[in-house]
């Protein structure tokens, strides 16, 4: 008993707890300390700047529960930078990891939550305990001492006088080394502010594109009838489609259809949804990305050219640029507007309801957008148990342990993905018109592929499995009779290697529709093709080229095993 009461003042000493405290808060700085490629003096800076700053602001109360307390910002930044950590390995929160908090649906984050029990009971380990005793610190009678809060403040104020001295150094050795970008948390409150200007640029879309046109006109002979149609997938990854070399059969389907044209070198300019989709359906791109903001989506380049556009979707709304482009459509329909209380999850292939019924009117001239839910995760709610081929396939938790399971299961939505295009295809085929499907994923995922044990999709520094996706294009026996030209070329420059940015001018030009944003030398189909550099859109919306990703040797080797161009 007398140990017990010991213990309990020991715990409840102001002192104590300001250290402990102190300590708590630390605790992400000393992963990334670990993590982050650093040079000497940005490791001095890492660890003293905010520590002299958690010193000074846990003072400022007599009790430190109260400080504690007041600073519970930055332990939800910490939890977060601690789940980012275990599941990327490396890297602070990037601006885009906080727009996918206001982009994804609450039911993804709830599948996704349920898988990550590790991250979060450590997480809870670390801080339930220490908010707890700050509670009891805030109650109790005992707070620190007028002398002990100014030694501190001093100690404080010698540890800032260095980091900020380390840092001068850190900027002599490295020009572009900025505190706001390189130590945390300042550079994840700083990502933080960017994310918000992004949001609120994104919100104001309506008003900054308003006025704009794409002063488009089509050159096709308007007797024909033409379907046009882009399949966006959601995170699948070239690596496990037999299309592409796996060696399972993911592709029974399409392995079979004739005029399918594979691009085996394709990558995504971005690893995040909200991102990738709209280069996909614009001209932005990595490039030029701040175009977006003022700019409109292929559905209008399509409708000013007098064609019918329609943007069938199995994702729910997230108010990004996805849903103003879809809402420019002649008809837009979401499947999850439509929910059946008894079937919560409607699937891939129940678009191709929506898409016979489009079909059915007979549009002279038509552009149809699918926006699937393919391989996200949680896979085994992508497919039916009818498409269950690989098996075992039921995911309880996210461990190397059950990596078996995870891949049958993403197998399982390759497969069922390669049912959904089979299926739209044989339509479209069936039509005797000239018809071109084009389908590109968003991005890739990580599922445990190596020693880091990376999952998921959107990490700050990207893997090989994040960035090469499948892309490919079809195109009927009749648009090969009417343009046959275009068909050749297309073959011909199907080896080439490409970015997502291609999409967007690849279905202009093979539906005939003349724009000045048009690009030639980014259209499969045009005899002037020639893809530049490929770039990624950066945390900032700044392109940067491959060697500026710093991918680690491993991605690399990867991308020049599979034959593919890098940088």
């Amino acid at each position: 008993m007398r140990f017990v009461t010991a213990f309990r003042q020991f715990c409840l000493n102001p002192r104590v707890l300001y250290i402990y405290f102190a300590v708590v808060l630390m605790v992400p700085n000393f992963f990334l300390f670990c993590t982050e490629p650093l040079s000497a003096w940005s490791r001095v800076v890492y660890l003293l700047l905010p520590l002299s700053v958690y010193m000074a602001a846990l003072t400022i109360w007599r009790k430190p529960g109260i400080s504690f307390w007041v600073l519970f910002l930055f332990l939800i930044l910490g939890a977060f930078q601690l789940v980012l950590l275990y599941l990327f390995d490396r890297s602070v929160i990037a601006p885009d990891m906080f727009l996918n908090l206001v982009t994804t649906n609450s039911t993804e984050a709830g599948e996704l939550l349920g898988k990550l029990t590790p991250a979060i009971v450590g997480v809870c380990v670390l801080y339930l305990p220490a908010l707890t005793l700050g509670l009891f610190s805030m109650r109790g009678e005992y707070g620190l001492t007028r002398r002990f809060r100014l030694r501190a403040v001093l100690v404080a104020a010698l540890l800032g006088v260095l980091s900020v001295g380390a840092a001068l150094m850190a900027r002599r050795d490295d020009p572009g080394f900025r505190v706001c970008h390189d130590i945390y948390p300042a550079n994840v409150i700083y990502n933080m502010g960017f994310a918000a200007q992004s949001w609120h640029r994104t919100n104001n879309y309506p008003a900054t594109s308003a006025d704009f046109t794409f002063d488009a006109r089509p050159t096709h002979d308007s007797t024909l009838r033409e379907v046009y149609v882009l399949v966006i997938g959601e995170t699948s990854r070239a690596a496990n489609w037999e299309l592409f070399g796996y060696d399972r059969p993911t592709n029974p389907q399409l392995s079979r259809v004739t005029n399918l044209v594979p691009l085996r070198d394709a990558l995504t300019q971005s690893n995040t949804t909200h991102k990738s989709v709209p280069m996909m359906l614009s001209a932005a791109s990595a490039e030029d990305f701040d175009r977006i903001y003022r700019e409109k989506s292929i559905l209008t380049a399509f409708r000013e050219a007098g064609f019918r556009t329609v943007f069938l979707s199995n994702q729910r709304p997230n108010r990004s640029f996805i849903d103003y482009f879809a809402a420019e459509a002649d008809r837009y329909e979401n499947l999850r507007d439509r929910l059946d209380p008894n079937d919560p999850n409607p699937l891939d292939m129940d678009l191709l309801r929506l898409f016979d019924d489009e079909l059915a009117r007979g549009a002279q001239k038509e552009l149809i957008v699918l926006h699937t839910h393919g391989s996200h995760f949680n896979y085994t709610e992508r497919y039916p148990d009818s498409s269950r081929y690989f098996t075992p396939d039921r995911i309880e938790t996210i461990r190397a342990s059950e990596r078996e399971q995870l891949v049958n299961a993403f197998d399982n939505t390759v497969r069922y993905t390669d049912a959904v295009l089979a299926g739209i295809i044989g339509r479209l085929d069936s039509l005797g018109a000239p018809a071109v499907l084009i389908y590109s994923s968003d991005h890739g995922e990580d599922m445990l592929d190596d020693a880091r044990g990376h999952f998921l999709h959107s990490s700050p520094i990207p893997s090989y499995y994040q960035m090469h996706v499948p892309m490919l294009l079809w195109y009927s026996d009749a648009y090969e009779a009417a343009f046959p030209d275009a068909v050749a070329t297309a073959r011909a420059n199907a080896p080439r290697p490409v970015s997502t940015n291609i999409v967007f001018h690849t279905l202009l030009g093979a539906g005939g529709v003349e724009t000045p944003l048009f690009d030639p030398a980014l259209s499969l189909t045009d005899p002037r093709f020639d893809p530049r550099p490929r770039t990624w859109l950066g945390p900032y919306n700044d392109p940067l080229t491959l060697d500026e990703l710093n991918l680690i040797p491993s991605d690399i080797d990867e991308f020049r095993r599979r034959g593919l161009a890098f940088p």
